[in-house]
C-alpha cells in the first residue's frame, strides 16, 4: 500500500492513501509505493485539488468530447452504437530517455517491416535464405500477388504504422503488434491534449511536456511526399468508407486538420488510368490518397467484386504509377501475428543489429511442437487469431471457462495457421479515477509513425486504459478508454 507521499500544505489531499500497486509494475510507483521522480509534480498537483474540483474538471472533459463529437462506433448493438470515447484524467508520463529508446526500437521496426514487404514482393531473399517459410507469407490473408513485381512508390509499404507496446511486471517495453494497414486512435491522442492543456494548464507547462500538434502537418507532408507528379501541389484526400465505420470521427477530424477532402469511392471515377475526384467545379485529378479501407474494398474490378466502398479502375490507376495509396496495397502481411513472430529475425537479417525493443514470445500453433504446448497449457496462455483486430476472438486462459477453452482446441485443431499464442504478461498498470476514488488499471500505448522523406513519431502516443478492473483488454470496442501521454523534454 502506497503510505504518505508528500505533503503539499495543510490541506493537502493524500489520493493515494488506499492505492494498491501490488504485483504489477505502477507507471507512478514503479514497483515501490513513492511516487517516481517525473511524476512528482503530477502526485503535488492532485493533492492540490479538492473533491468539488476534480469532479468539475471530469464534466468539463466529458462535455468537451460531447461538443467535439469524439466518438467511436460499436457495432453488434441494437442501440446506443454511437458512443463517448472514456478519458482518464491523470496523464501517462514518459520521461526524454526512456522516450529515446522507444523512438529508436520503433525507427528500427519500422525500417525492417518495409524492407520484408519489398523483399517478400520482389525477390522473396528473406524466404530463399530461409529466415521465414514461404507458406508463412503467402497463406496470409493479406498477401497479395498482384503486388509481385511492382515498384511502390519511394520503396515504401507503410507509410503510417502504430504499434502497440506494453510493459511487463518489470516495466520492459515489449511490442505486442504491429498495425501497418489503417491504425487508428491518432485523433484521440490529439484531442487528449487539447483537453489536458485547457484542465491542467499550468502543470502542463510547468512539466516541459513535448508538444504533438505537428501531427497533422506532418502526415500530410509524409502523403504528399508519395506524389507520382513532380510539379504543383500535390491533390490528397482521405478515403474513407463512410458515416457507419467506426473511425468515421478520426477519418473527418484528421481531413479537416489536414485542409484535404474527405471522400467516400462514389466521389472518385477513372478515366483512362487516372483518379479524378468530382467537385462543384468539376473534376480534379487526385494524385495520393490516404485509404482508410482494407484491400479487398478498394477495387471492385479487382478484388471484393460487391463492394460498394471502393473505386473501380482504382487498381490499375496505382500499378500504373498514376495514383499513390497509404498505405501500400499488400502490407496487411505485416500486420499478421504469424508474421509477427519472426520480426526480430528481419532486424537481424536486414539490418545486421539487435532488436532494441523485445516483443512477447510467441507460439505459432502451425509448428507441431508449438501447438502440442499450447494445447496442453491453454489456462495460462492468452490465444489471438492471427488476423483479428480490436480485441475481438480472443481468449485469456486464466480467465476462460473449460467450455471455452475446449472450443479453441478445436479450432486451433481445425485452422492451426489461424491461432498463435503468448503467455499472460501483466500490464502495467496506471493510476486512473474509478467512481470517486483511484484504482490501477491496465494500460498500453500506441505511437505513431510516419515514414516518408523522413521517419517522424510525434511524441508519446495514445495510452489505452482497460477501464473493467482487472481486465487486460484495452481496446474501446471492449469497454477500454484512454489517457494523455506526456513525453517530458530532455
Amino acid at each position: 500500500m502506497a503510505q504518505n507521499l508528500h505533503t503539499v500544505d495543510a490541506v493537502a489531499i493524500n489520493r493515494f492513501k488506499d492505492y494498491s500497486n501490488t504485483g504489477f509494475f505502477d507507471e507512478m510507483f514503479g514497483t515501490g509505493f513513492v511516487a517516481q521522480d517525473h511524476y512528482q509534480q503530477i502526485n503535488s498537483r492532485l493533492s492540490q485539488i479538492g473533491d468539488s474540483e476534480l469532479e468539475t474538471k471530469q464534466q468539463q472533459v466529458a462535455s468537451s468530447f460531447l461538443e467535439h463529437g469524439v466518438t467511436f462506433t460499436v457495432y453488434g448493438e441494437t442501440e446506443g452504437t454511437e458512443r463517448i470515447f472514456p478519458f482518464d484524467l491523470i496523464p501517462r508520463i514518459i520521461p526524454s530517455d526512456e522516450w529515446h529508446e522507444i523512438e529508436q526500437g520503433l525507427v528500427q521496426r519500422i525500417i525492417a517491416l518495409n524492407l520484408f514487404l519489398n523483399d517478400i514482393y520482389k525477390d522473396s531473399k528473406i524466404i530463399k535464405d530461409g529466415v521465414i517459410p514461404r507458406e508463412v507469407v503467402e497463406s496470409s490473408p493479406h498477401y497479395r500477388a498482384e503486388m509481385v513485381g511492382f515498384n511502390v512508390p519511394k520503396d515504401i509499404y507503410i507509410h503510417i504504422c502504430g504499434s502497440d507496446l506494453i510493459r511487463d511486471e518489470k516495466g520492459r517495453y515489449l511490442v505486442l503488434e504491429d498495425n501497418a494497414r489503417c491504425p487508428s486512435g491518432v485523433s484521440y491522442l490529439l484531442e487528449n491534449r487539447e483537453i489536458m492543456k485547457k484542465a491542467f494548464p499550468r502543470t502542463y507547462r510547468e512539466m516541459s511536456v513535448c508538444p504533438v500538434e505537428a501531427y497533422p502537418d506532418l502526415l500530410l507532408k509524409t502523403l504528399e511526399y508519395l506524389s507520382p507528379r513532380n510539379s504543383g501541389k500535390p491533390v490528397c484526400v482521405l478515403l474513407t468508407p463512410g458515416v457507419y465505420n467506426s473511425a468515421y470521427f478520426e477519418h473527418t477530424y484528421l481531413a479537416r486538420q489536414m485542409g484535404i477532402e474527405i471522400v467516400e469511392g462514389k466521389d472518385l471515377i477513372t478515366i483512362e488510368d487516372f483518379l479524378f475526384m468530382r467537385t462543384t467545379h468539376g473534376l480534379v485529378q487526385v494524385d495520393v490518397i490516404y485509404r482508410r479501407l482494407d484491400d479487398n474494398f478498394l477495387d471492385p474490378s479487382f478484388f471484393k467484386n460487391d463492394s460498394l466502398l471502393g473505386v473501380s479502375g482504382l487498381m490499375n490507376c496505382y500499378l500504373k504509377g498514376n495514383v499513390s495509396l497509404a498505405n501500400g496495397i499488400g502490407t496487411g502481411v505485416a500486420d499478421d501475428k504469424v508474421t509477427y513472430a519472426y520480426v526480430p529475425e528481419m532486424i537481424r537479417y536486414y539490418l545486421a543489429q539487435e532488436p532494441i525493443l523485445e516483443q512477447v514470445p510467441t507460439y505459432l500453433c502451425w509448428r507441431e511442437d508449438d501447438r502440442k504446448f499450447v494445447l496442453e497449457n491453454l489456462q495460462d496462455l492468452v490465444i489471438k487469431p492471427a488476423n483479428e483486430s480490436g480485441g475481438y476472438g480472443m481468449l485469456i486462459g486464466s480467465s476462460s471457462s473449460r467450455k471455452e477453452r475446449e472450443e479453441f482446441s478445436d479450432r486451433i485443431k481445425k485452422s492451426p495457421r489461424d491461432y498463435i499464442a503468448q503467455p499472460i504478461v501483466s500490464l502495467s498498470r496506471h493510476p486512473t479515477f474509478c467512481d470517486g476514488s483511484i484504482e490501477g488499471r491496465h494500460v498500453d500505448l500506441r505511437p505513431f509513425v510516419l515514414y516518408g522523406d523522413d521517419i517522424e513519431i510525434v511524441p508519446g502516443g495514445l495510452t489505452r486504459v482497460a477501464l473493467q478492473k482487472d481486465s487486460l483488454v484495452v481496446n474501446s470496442s471492449q469497454g477500454g478508454g484512454s489517457k494523455d501521454t506526456w513525453v517530458l523534454k530532455g
